[in-house]
């Protein structure tokens, strides 16, 4: 059994198109899309159609609730500000009512129960919490504080836009086990309680991957016996070549740089890149005492004369390099 699992498209329907070659090529029983379908790159309605176009299985991401909770208490704070939020304000123009209504049936988790295969829990952070992302740095101990509760042994997360196949084990301490069962049936003749593990994988990003590998990136999981990968799941990254050019270009042609203004210039940075372009800027805002919510445009601007970072991302840019 083989598990394609896609996520953080961002509207990137050329590096959307480049991975739907692949599946074809590869033909997983299944596909499976964790999140993030919009918001980033000018093609959001044009991958939400495509999506549809093939019966996967989709859950929502964080973007996908930038949208649906536009307009209504749920918005994010100062939503209204289109120097700050016009990337969104251009979203919610682009995307039809149709379109948006797909968006908001969507399941934020699945649960994977297939014939002769361990149970696979899939959600775009975690369950009930999507903005919770994980990286190969991360001390197992934070992992798990995030998934301790999850009784799947596999978790396929998405949301940080890198490709991760880890293996986080905890050890209970028998006398907190004890304290809440009795006459348990699972504690070791030495006095130990059974270790708990968990598979945590990301399958990366297909539209803005930012660990500094500009192809488009998804993964496939192989369901094998638990003695040759400890939750049942294999998993196996793939990376893809594709022509960025078109995305890059479509982020005037759209009006979408012009009307999102110091986000959109930011994910256009991302794509070139494949670094954590926003992370770097609001990082280096609140190290130098500045708030970037308050004056977006002139913090980026004070950014780009300390760090040069513009001129960083142009020598690497397609549209003038003529590189994809």
């Amino acid at each position: 059994m083989n598990i394609a699992v896609i996520a953080d498209i961002h509207g990137n329907l050329p590096a959307l198109e480049a991975v739907i070659a692949a599946l074809e090529r590869l033909q997983p029983d299944h596909v499976a899309l964790n999140g993030d379908l919009i918001n980033g790159i000018p093609f959001s309605a044009q991958v939400v159609d495509r999506v549809r176009e093939f019966d996967w299985l989709v859950v929502r991401g964080n973007h996908e609730f930038y949208y649906l909770d536009f307009g209504t208490e749920r918005a994010v704070p100062d939503v209204d500000d289109a120097e700050r939020w016009g990337q969104l304000h251009w979203l919610v123009d682009h995307l039809s009512p149709e379109q948006g209504g797909y968006l908001a049936t969507l399941s934020d988790e699945r649960t994977f129960y297939l014939a002769g295969t361990q149970p696979l829990r899939m959600a775009h952070g975690v369950p009930g919490r999507n903005r919770v992302g994980f990286y190969h740095e991360q001390a197992d101990e934070k992992i798990l504080a995030e998934i301790h509760d999850i009784p799947q042994a596999t978790l396929v997360s998405a949301h940080t836009h890198v490709q991760i196949d880890r293996h986080v084990v905890c050890q209970d301490d028998p006398a907190d086990l004890l304290a809440t069962m009795p006459h348990p049936d699972h504690v070791g003749a030495n006095g130990h309680c059974a270790r708990h593990r968990w598979h945590v994988i990301n399958p990366g990003s297909v539209g803005l991957p930012i660990n500094g590998d500009v192809r488009a990136q998804f993964a496939v999981l192989t369901s094998v016996p638990d003695e040759v990968e400890p939750g049942g799941w294999r998993v196996t990254h793939h990376r893809i070549d594709y022509d960025r050019r078109p995305a890059l270009a479509a982020y005037e042609s759209s009006g979408m740089l012009a009307a999102g203004g110091v986000i959109s210039r930011l994910f256009y940075w991302e794509l070139v890149t494949a670094e954590p372009e926003i992370i770097y800027f609001y990082r280096w805002a609140y190290r130098h005492g500045r708030d970037p919510d308050a004056d977006i445009r002139r913090c980026l601007d004070a950014y780009i004369e300390a760090t040069g970072r513009d001129q960083y991302v142009r020598v690497r840019d397609p549209l003038f390099t003529g590189e994809s």
